[in-house]
């Protein structure tokens, strides 16, 4: 029971890491090894993804 709360808080952290700079599988692979709530400051700490469509003046 224990493990399936983990892994999925590792998919939840990976959601909210989509639009995030290392995107779902990074913040998901990353909570796994690093622990959820040190995924949670990764996802909080990054950068969101650059879009090549959209420039700035």
């Amino acid at each position: 029971m224990i493990m399936l709360l983990y892994i999925l808080a590792c998919v939840l952290i990976a959601v909210f890491g989509i639009n995030k700079k290392f995107g779902f599988w990074g913040y998901f692979f990353g909570s796994i090894l690093l622990t959820p709530p040190i995924g949670i400051i990764l996802v909080l700490a990054s950068d969101n993804k650059k879009n090549p469509h959209h420039h700035t003046p």
